[in-house]
C-alpha cells in the first residue's frame, strides 16, 4: 500500500463497491441514489476491546440511525470468518465490509503509520467518514477514540 491520502470535510467521497461478511454486495452509488447518508467507519481488528466498544455502540444506536435513513458500515482487514464470528458474538445489526486486500483502506487513506510502545508499524487508523446523500463528506475524521465516538457521530448528524 502506498502513501496515505487524507480526505477532508467537503470533498467527494471515493465511490466503492464491497461485499459484507454475509456475501451481500454494497455499492456507495446505489446507496446515495436511494437518498441515504452513509457512516463508513474503519477499525483495526475484530473482537478487540476498543473495536468491540465501538461496534456495540453503533449496534445500540442503529434504530436512531436507520430511522433517519443512515446506513452504517464497519471496515477492517479481517477475514470473512472473523467478521462473522464478531457479528454473531456481539449481535451486530449492520454490515461489516470485506477489505482483506486493503483497497478501501487505501481509497480512504486509513492505512497509516502507527506508533505503540515505541514501535512504529503500518496499520488501520480508527477513522470515520460521514457521506451525505450528494456524495460529499460532511465528516472525515482520522484517529478517533472508540469510547463516546458514536455519540459524536449522532451529534454531527443532529440525531441526538
Amino acid at each position: 500500500m502506498g502513501h496515505a491520502v487524507t480526505l477532508e470535510d467537503g470533498m467527494k467521497a471515493p465511490l466503492f463497491s464491497a461485499e459484507d461478511s454475509a456475501g451481500n454486495a454494497w455499492n456507495l452509488s446505489d446507496l446515495l441514489a436511494q437518498g441515504k447518508r452513509v457512516v463508513l467507519y474503519f477499525y483495526p481488528k475484530d473482537s478487540t476491546p476498543g473495536c468491540t466498544t465501538q461496534a456495540c455502540d453503533f449496534r445500540d444506536n442503529m434504530n436512531t440511525l436507520s430511522s433517519a435513513d443512515v446506513a452504517v458500515f464497519g471496515v477492517s482487514k479481517d477475514s470473512v470468518k472473523s467478521h462473522q464470528k464478531f457479528t454473531e458474538k456481539q449481535e451486530l445489526n449492520f454490515p461489516l465490509l470485506m477489505d482483506t486486500e486493503g483497497d478501501l483502506l487505501e481509497q480512504y487513506g486509513v492505512w497509516r503509520e502507527k506508533k505503540n510502545y515505541g514501535r512504529t508499524y503500518m496499520g488501520i487508523s480508527r477513522s470515520t467518514f460521514v457521506i451525505e446523500a450528494d456524495g460529499t463528506l460532511s465528516l472525515a475524521k482520522y484517529g478517533v477514540k472508540a469510547k463516546g465516538h458514536v455519540a459524536r457521530i449522532l451529534a454531527h448528524l443532529e440525531l441526538e
